[in-house]
């Protein structure tokens, strides 16, 4: 399925999966998040690989939700909610580790599905940056549990000011665990899997106790599926998403830079 934009390979038994849509920053859609959720599933059983690897290629992790294809009903932002928190599902339910390898900036949603991982490792280009709030857009993927358990009191800051944390801020507050070079990032996020997954059969205990409780993270996507039709019938998020979109067309155009096009996000 080259059009869900994500590329499954096996690497020292561990299975990589990359978001591969560099020319939008590896900006999900519907069918992305689909085949993701399930390839998470395929492979979290353990009776193919020792463990998993999120990433994304070029200089994105990715930008999130593709705003062009944005929910127009409020069906939609429910079939939209419910592809990133099947996400969470996904990883959370996996008897292997699953690792994000944070190769540059993780938007939105993006960023949040990290959240559910059980380690973030991320290169000095990675990013994290929230802007819901400022959009009219309500987090998902179960992170108004998932935030503040990682980075205390800073989820307020983090959700509500939507800064944009630089790599080494997220290592200071606990976005990232570790910071590592560009081109060993792949190879050491491997290599955590295999050192954490020596044993398959405690491994998968361990992870059980140390994941956050399903029924804990049920309960955060039904508050946060209210919050979303709340925005959505109060306005907020079609202001939020047209005003976005106005900004973007008044805009002037920026020379590309060599380190991130930040005109998509």
């Amino acid at each position: 399925m080259t059009d869900s934009y994500l590329d499954e390979r096996l690497d020292r038994d561990v299975a990589v999966l990359t978001l591969n849509r560099p020319a939008k920053l590896n900006a999900m859609d519907v069918a992305t998040r689909v085949r993701l959720a399930r390839a998470i599933r395929r492979y979290g059983t353990g009776d193919l690989v020792r463990g998993i690897v999120l990433t994304g290629t070029g200089r994105a992790f990715s930008a999130g939700e593709d705003l062009q294809s944005v929910p127009s009903t409020y069906d939609e932002i429910r079939e939209a909610f419910a592809t990133f928190h099947d996400i969470t599902r996904a990883v959370l339910a996996t008897r292997v580790p699953v690792i994000a390898a944070v190769n540059g900036i993780a938007v939105g949603g993006a960023s949040e599905i990290t959240l559910c991982c059980d380690a973030r490792i991320g290169t000095p280009a990675a990013e994290y940056y929230q802007p819901e709030n400022h959009r009219g857009i309500i987090i998902s993927n179960a992170s108004s549990v998932l935030m503040g358990r990682l980075v205390g009191n800073h989820a307020m800051r983090v959700i509500l000011g939507s800064p944009r944390i630089d790599a080494e801020e997220a290592l200071r507050i606990g976005l990232l665990d570790e910071i590592v070079a560009p081109e060993a990032l792949l190879d050491h996020a491997i290599d955590t899997v295999a050192q954490w997954n020596s044993d398959p059969r405690t491994t998968a205990l361990h992870l059980g106790l140390l994941r956050p409780r399903p029924e804990d993270i049920e309960a955060a996507f039904a508050r946060e599926d209210d919050a979303a039709r709340q925005a959505w019938e109060s306005g907020a998020f079609t202001e939020g998403i047209g005003g976005f979109w106005a900004a973007k067309s008044t805009a002037p155009t920026a020379p590309e830079t060599s380190n991130r096009d930040r005109s998509r996000l």
